[in-house]
Order: structure tokens, then sequence, then C-alpha cells
């Protein structure tokens, strides 16, 4: 394909996507688009990123009206175009019959987005072809295991809409997992180790094979039955595959080690714990684990776990990884996220500066977008860096057909305006749903505006309060105008939100670097729920967080 015909798809699909979202082109959608329509640039993703990344900007700063003069130019009909049936992602792994699958998480620190893609694919991919879902707790190292991790996964799964076929948890599972060690052992297949760990990463790393390793099944077996009855934190159960193997995985990896720390689950009744490697391989082959989608970071691991698969006997999994999307500029190390909320940096891990799944909901994102989002980055390898406006508008698109509107100043200015009649108004709360009702407000002469609209404000010209009133700037005074609103559009300026005076209530907004913007608010406020998602004109989508302080945490403008 051309350079140029390959430019042309990107701002095809650009401007078709910017169209379908108020102007706006989500890179993660387009990617998605692209690879569905023309799937033989799948391996060219790479390359072209800069390009799709340069069209999207264009399109982005095209104004709507632009947009649909170049579709309808280039494209006529594009947008007439019946909407397809929902696009198989899923196409490519060519199933027939029923499958299982499995999402592992550890319960080590809360979930975030890239958790959520992850668990969404496989849960996805199970309902679509009939088959079963299998939520596993690998919950194998006693050191980060804790009883929130547990729940907070499981609450922030169920809100994604996730109804697992099955909940298990590894740790339930050690008496199996010991059974099969010993196989692997009788098999020759694993050895006890007893060097200390500095030595055994640098042997792997040299390839170098030490000594523990020829002993014999018999001598492992009983090495193994004293690690079991007196766990020593130098001896090790390694597998015996290659220590001159190209992948470092393969050389001798550990397979159990013991972690003398109390379990949330099983206490101290366990010290000797499995690894990543050894518990996934084993426990697919025990649940009948037939696919899984997960992140390429494990890719390097595959080749371990399909071995200890076959050496036991199982039927092995099918693993695809897909590459981890990044949000641009947020931290989703649980190590870090941790260290950062002990050093104050962060108040929590539903901080709204992260992109955890208790964030995103506090924030007021919707578990609808959030799966709309991950499931338009599609399954690939080509590494993508997205924006919070990717994730933005999946959630915008929704808030905008069921949020409320009201009214708050985060610096309100206090003006009169001469001669402005006393009256009724009604303000909708939608602009498209009368169902939803109206505010009324009892209006006179005192109103207070927004700082930034006051500062704007010019000798002579003439504005209008939303849905209120028109009024001119007279020197320092400001004075009533009665056009009607249809001349106003002809010749007004500007329309600014607004509070009567005595129609407020002190609010205040979270915004999404952690700072405090406090202000006033309608009263039509207090009515809302903890909960609630609205939008404030002018300013932003918020959800309310907290109904004594009247704290809304900011969602997104």
């Amino acid at each position: 394909m051309e350079k140029s015909d390959e430019k042309d798809i990107i701002l095809k699909f650009a401007l078709q996507n910017a169209a379908k979202f108020k102007g706006k082109a989500s890179q993660g959608a387009v990617i998605g688009k692209i690879i569905a329509e023309a799937p033989e640039l799948k391996p060219k993703l790479r390359e072209l990123s800069d390009d799709i990344a340069a069209v999207i900007q264009e399109v982005n700063t095209m104004s709507p009206d632009e947009q649909l003069k170049t579709i309808n130019d280039r494209w006529p009909g594009l947008l007439d175009e019946k909407e397809h049936k929902e696009h198989d992602i899923f196409s490519f792994l060519k199933i027939s019959g029923s499958i299982t699958t499995a999402f592992p998480p550890e319960p080590s620190k809360y979930p975030h987005i890239g958790h959520a893609k992850a668990i969404l694919l496989n849960y996805e991919l199970a309902r679509r072809h009939g088959g079963k879902f299998i939520l596993r707790f690998e919950d194998t190292n006693p050191k980060l295991a804790k009883e929130e991790y547990y729940a907070i996964h499981l609450d922030n799964y169920e809100w994604l809409g996730i109804k697992p076929d099955e909940i298990t948890y590894v740790s339930d599972f050690i008496p199996q997992l010991y059974e099969h060690a010993e196989r692997l052992i009788l098999l020759g297949g694993a050895y006890v180790c007893t060097c200390e760990q500095e030595t055994i990463r640098d042997n792997r790393a040299k390839g170098k094979i030490c000594s523990c390793r020829a002993q014999t099944s018999a001598f492992n077996i009983q090495a193994w039955k004293e690690m079991l009855r007196n766990p020593q934190s130098h001896a090790v159960l390694r597998a015996k595959i290659d220590m001159l193997h190209n992948n470092s995985t393969m050389r001798d990896p550990t397979l159990f080690r013991a972690i003398d720390e109390p379990h949330p689950r099983s206490g101290t009744k366990y010290r000797i714990w499995p690894t990543y490697d050894f518990e996934n391989a084993v426990m697919d082959g025990i649940q009948g684990v037939t696919h899984r989608l997960r992140s390429k970071e494990f890719e390097m691991r595959k080749e371990l776990q399909r071995h200890l698969q076959k050496a036991l006997g199982f039927k092995e999994t099918s693993i695809f990884e897909f590459a981890r999307f990044n949000l641009e500029g947020v931290e989703s190390q649980g190590r870090v996220i941790r260290e950062k909320i002990e050093k104050k940096e962060l108040f929590g891990w539903d901080d709204p500066r992260l992109t955890t799944l208790v964030a995103l909901r506090r924030r007021g994102f919707l578990p609808e977008a959030i799966k709309s989002f991950v499931m338009a980055t599609g399954i690939s390898k080509t590494e993508a860096t997205l924006t919070w406006d990717d994730l933005i508008i999946h959630n915008k698109r929704l808030l905008d057909k069921t949020c409320s509107r009201y009214f708050f100043l985060p610096e309100p200015v206090l003006i009169a305006v001469k001669n402005a009649p006393l009256q009724k108004i009604h303000l909708k709360k939608h602009p498209e749903d009368s169902l939803r009702g109206t505010r009324e407000h009892q209006t006179d002469e005192m109103f207070y505006i927004n700082k930034a609209d006051h500062d704007e404000l010019s000798e002579g010209k003439l504005y209008r309060l939303m849905d209120c009133l028109n009024f001119r700037k007279e020197g320092d005074s400001f004075v009533f105008d009665s056009l009607e609103y249809a001349h106003f559009k002809a010749k007004g300026s500007k329309i600014m939100h607004f509070l009567p005076v005595g129609s407020e209530i002190d609010a205040e907004v979270l915004m999404a670097d952690g700072k405090v913007l406090k202000g006033i608010a309608e009263r039509y406020v207090g009515e809302l729920q903890v909960g609630d998602v609205i939008q404030f004109e002018r300013f932003g989508f918020c959800r309310l967080d907290d109904k004594e302080k009247m704290r809304f945490w900011y969602t997104h403008g």
C-alpha cells in the first residue's frame, strides 16, 4: 500500500470518529478501526504511530463544519452507512466450541484500568463463545496479599459488570500444588537448591550449573519434604531445564520458596509458596483453562509455563499477549503508588490523578465508558500511549445524555444590573429532555457571575445571563437591556451563567490535580444524592462525593 493511501485511511477514520464524538477523535478508537478495516497495516502500527498522532491532531483542530465538508468531499455517504455488527476482535483466535478463560489478579494493590482491560477481554471472550470465566486470585505471596485488596477487586469487577462463573483462590489449592511439585521431582524435572539467592542469580546470568542439580530424584524428594517440615529461607525448589537457554526465564527458575509470613486467608498453615509461573501454569491445567489474553509483560514467561504444563501432562493453555497501554503521565505500579501514599504525595488509591478503578469511579467515570474505551484499544502487540482525552471521549458521550445541568461559580463576583425586572425564570435540567423538568429562580437586580467573565466585560458591549436577561456595561455599572434573545444572538457578545443572590449555597470541587476549588452553586444541588454525576455548565462534569460538605469531584470537561 502506498504511503498516501495509508494516510488516507488514517484521515478517513479519524474524521469519522471525530464526527461521531463532537469533533474530537480518539487515538484508541481510530487505531481499532484501522486494524479492523485494513488488517494489512497491523504489523506497521508502530511505524505509523507518528502519522496517526499527527492526523488526529490535525482533525481535532478542525471545526465540525470543516470536518463534515472534508468527509462529504472525500468520502460521501461515510456517515450515512449503517452501523456494522459489532466487530469481533477475537476472530483471529479462530475459536470453535466452548472455552474456559481466566483472569488471575494478585491481591497486592487496587486494580487499575490495565486490569480492567485484561479482565474484560477474557470475560467477553468467554461470554461470546458460551464459555466459562474464572476469576482466580493468585495470592501466593503473603507479604503482599491483604484482605482489603481481595475485597476491592471483587467490588470493582462487579461494578464493571463482570459476573464470574467461578471465583477461586490459589491459596486454597496449596496441597494440590505440593502434589504436582512432588510429581515433577519424581519425573526428574525439579530439584531442591540450597545455594544462596545471590549465587543462584549469578549462576543463572552466567549459565552456570550448581552442584545441587546433580542430586537424584529420591534425594530431592526427601529434601523437598524437609523443606515443607522445616522451611529455610535459602532452600528453593527449581525446575531442571537448561542453564544455557536463550530465554533466561528457562534457566532453572525457582518454583517454590519459603515465605515466613502469615497469610490473610490461611494464617501460618503454609510457609512454602509457589512462584507465579508454577501456580499459573498448574492452576490453568487444574481448572481446564483453554484460552487466556494477558499483557505482553508476561510474554517471556509463556515458554516456561508451556514447559511445566507439558511436563505434568496438562493440556496446553492457548495464551495471547497484547500490548499494555499507558495513560500519559499516570503512575500504575503498585509499589510506587504505595510509597507515594505513605509519603502523602497521593491521598489514597482513589486519588483523582490515578487510573485505579476506585479513582475513576469516584470521579464519575461510568463502567460502560471504561469498557468501551478498553475494548476500542483492541488486541495488538503495538505499544500505545493514550491520553486522558481518549478515555474522556467515551465517558462524555454517555454523560451528555444522562446528566442534569446546574450552575457553579468557583470565583463569584457580585454585580448589580440596574433596572433588571423582578422575574421567575425556569432553567432546563437537560437541554434535550423536557421530562427532567426545570430549576426555578427568582431574580431581581443582584447577581453573582464568575470572576473570569467579569474581568472580560467591556464598555458598551451587550451580554446575556443565560436564559435570564441581557445587560450592557456602562462605566462601572451594568444596565439591563430589553432586546429580545433573537436580537441578542445577532448583536450580543457573550452568554454567561450566573446565580441570583439568595439562591446560592457553598460548594467545592476537588479537581483532577488534587486541588480544591471553593465557590457557590445553585441551591438545587442540595437535592442530589452522593454518587450523582451532573454537569456544571461551562465548567465540567462532576460527581457529588460528600453531601455534608457539598464537595464534588471533578470528572472532566
